[in-house]
Formats: C-alpha cells, sequence, structure tokens
C-alpha cells in the first residue's frame, strides 16, 4: 500500500490516437512497463512524451510533473511535437472537420487549463458548420430563440441589419428633442423625416448581413462569412478577425457583440454638424444624401469585432465644421457636380 500512495496518476495515450488511459507509476520506468503493456507496444526503444510540447521524459522530469498529466507513448521512429501535431495530422485527412471535432470535444471534457479550454472552444465554434443550410427547418438548432416568422437565416440576419440600423434613426429623434429653439427644432425634425424616408427606401440597408444578396451590396461571402473591418483609425482587422453567423446557434450569437461603428462619430461629429447646418438653412438646402451616407452606410460604417472597437473618440482629419462645408455646399452656384464632391475619408 506504501507503494501506490506515492504513485502518480497519468493519463497515457498511445502515438496518433485520442483515447486515453489512466495510469499509476512512482518512476518512469514503471510507467513505461505498464503503458507498453497496456497499449501493446514493446519496452525495448519506448519513450514517453508530454502531449503538451512533447518533452521527452526523464526520471527526474518526471518526478516533477503533476497529478493527471497528459502524456504520449513512442516507440520505434515515432516523434511527438506537441498537440499542435494532432491538428497537423488530421488537417491531412478527408475528414477534418468530424475528426477535428471528435478530437476537441474528447480534449476540452477532460482539460483543466483555462487558456486550452478557450482554444479548444473556439476550435468546436467554427468546426460546427451548418452555413449551407438555410431553411427553418433544416437547421432548427439555429433558429432557437428566433421569431417563428424568419424561415430562412438570410431573412433573419437581414432583420439584424436593419434593426442595428434603426438604432441610428432614433438618436436622431433624441436630439430634436434636444433643440430649444422652436424653428430649428422643426427644420431638424423635417431633415431627420428626410433622411428617414431614404432609409425606408433603401429598405434599412439590411442588406449588408444577407448573404443571398449581390456581393457588392453586402458584408459577408456567400456562405456567410464575416471579416473585421479594423478599428476607425485602421485600414485593416491586425488580428484578423472572422466569424460565419450563419454556421450554428453559438456564431449566431457572438455575432450580436460586432459592431457597425461609424468611422465619423455620429453623436460627437455628425449630428452636431447636422444641427448647425439646421441652425442657418433650412431644411430643403440640406445636402440629405450626404448626411444620410455618413450616417446610414458603408461610406463611414466599419464591421468590426468587439476588440477592435475602440470606444475612444475617432480623432480623425475631420470634424464638425468641414462636414458643414460638405453639407452645405449645394448652396454655392460654383458647387461641383454630385459625382464631383470630395468622398468621405
Amino acid at each position: 500500500m506504501c507503494g501506490l500512495e506515492t504513485s502518480k496518476p497519468v493519463k497515457l495515450r498511445s502515438f496518433g490516437e485520442t483515447k486515453k488511459y489512466g495510469v499509476a507509476a512512482q518512476d518512469l520506468k514503471e510507467l513505461l512497463k505498464k503503458g507498453c503493456k497496456l497499449l501493446q507496444k514493446p519496452v525495448n526503444g519506448s519513450r514517453v512524451c508530454t502531449y503538451d510540447d512533447g518533452t521527452e521524459l526523464t526520471e527526474e522530469y518526471f518526478k516533477t510533473l503533476p497529478d493527471n498529466v497528459e502524456l504520449v507513448l513512442l516507440s520505434g521512429d515515432e516523434a511527438w511535437n506537441g498537440f499542435a501535431a494532432d491538428i497537423a495530422r488530421l488537417l491531412s485527412t478527408d475528414r477534418t472537420s468530424c475528426l477535428l471535432l471528435e478530437a476537441a470535444k474528447d480534449l476540452i471534457s477532460n482539460e483543466r487549463s483555462a487558456k486550452r479550454r478557450k482554444l479548444l472552444g473556439d476550435m468546436l465554434l467554427y468546426l460546427e458548420d451548418h452555413s449551407e443550410m438555410e431553411r427553418r427547418e433544416d437547421d432548427q438548432d439555429w433558429f432557437q430563440g428566433v421569431d417563428p416568422r424568419f424561415k430562412t437565416k438570410s431573412a433573419y440576419m437581414k432583420y439584424n441589419c436593419e434593426s442595428r440600423i434603426r438604432g441610428y434613426v432614433k438618436e436622431l429623434e433624441v436630439a430634436t428633442k434636444s433643440i430649444q429653439k422652436p424653428r430649428v427644432k422643426e427644420e431638424f425634425a423635417k431633415t431627420a423625416s428626410g433622411l428617414t424616408d431614404i432609409l425606408k427606401a433603401d429598405r434599412y440597408n439590411g442588406r449588408y448581413f444577407d448573404r443571398s444578396e449581390e456581393e457588392k451590396n453586402r458584408l459577408c461571402t456567400a456562405h456567410g462569412w464575416f471579416t473585421c473591418q479594423g478599428a476607425f483609425d485602421q485600414d485593416v482587422c491586425k488580428s484578423l478577425h472572422s466569424i460565419n453567423p450563419y454556421g450554428n446557434r453559438e456564431s449566431r450569437i457572438v455575432f450580436s457583440t460586432w459592431n457597425l461603428d461609424h468611422r465619423i462619430e455620429k453623436k460627437r461629429t455628425v449630428i452636431p454638424a447636422l444641427m448647425a447646418a439646421v441652425q442657418n438653412h433650412q431644411s430643403s438646402d440640406i445636402n440629405l444624401t450626404y448626411f444620410y451616407r455618413l450616417l446610414f452606410t458603408t461610406d463611414n460604417l466599419k464591421l468590426v469585432h468587439i476588440v477592435c472597437h475602440k470606444k475612444v473618440p475617432h480623432l480623425l482629419q475631420c470634424d464638425s465644421k468641414k462636414i458643414y462645408k460638405c453639407a452645405t455646399k449645394d448652396l454655392n452656384p460654383k458647387t461641383p457636380s454630385k459625382e464631383k464632391r470630395p468622398r468621405i475619408n
């Protein structure tokens, strides 16, 4: 009994296998003997390494290992470079997704490391892909919690985008209520109404999230993959964030944390500039198309992962005064045509 009390419990697997076996041994020699018998390997030429990084065990190193550590038994010319080898092996097969799912689920069920659980969880999130299914009856799990009136994924995603952009209309309504001068308040309300009419005609730009739309109109691939466009002051996402909310229910839910971020800020810059323009001009004189592009279109909106959504003042080379000049340019008879107007940068 004394020997058993000092034995170290480990989890041992063969090279290239996912099934693990519990083995208890007082030292490396005993572990090799028990492991080879259990896994039907020759003791001669066999050795044990750590599953994490492939470090080959010595007697001294074995003593430092924590209980229930994962180990791999190697024999002959077999080599192990760490758990990344599992991924490389699976990627070389024709059944990549199924095997990766099986391996990831097996690993995460016994994983204690928070970091590795997160990595494996992310892998599961993206591998459980049913993006080829579109209708409710074909992927009922995806539609859990989704209003019954939505029969397809594209219809719901379109509505999702519309809902976000409708929120910007409410901010115009809030701004209207904050104005004290009756004339300015009336003209601003007319302007806001005009912008809303354009938005309604464009069906609230729900096409941005609808994979069934033409490529030029959507922000995703035909399969439903979205790529983060990077922070407001960057041209691309350096972290290469991507997601397919069409793939599974969890991805759909996670996608709700992604943001449509105004590069030129609506609250600090665009709406104040619109207010300033209305202060001195009639609503009929305001360049509605210009403000519509700033508030509701991808001329000024970027789709960003929550990590890339910087909630700080967007200190760009654009302020309310510059926008004000563009907004009222049509009052000048020498103003270029719409096609020659400066682009929104």
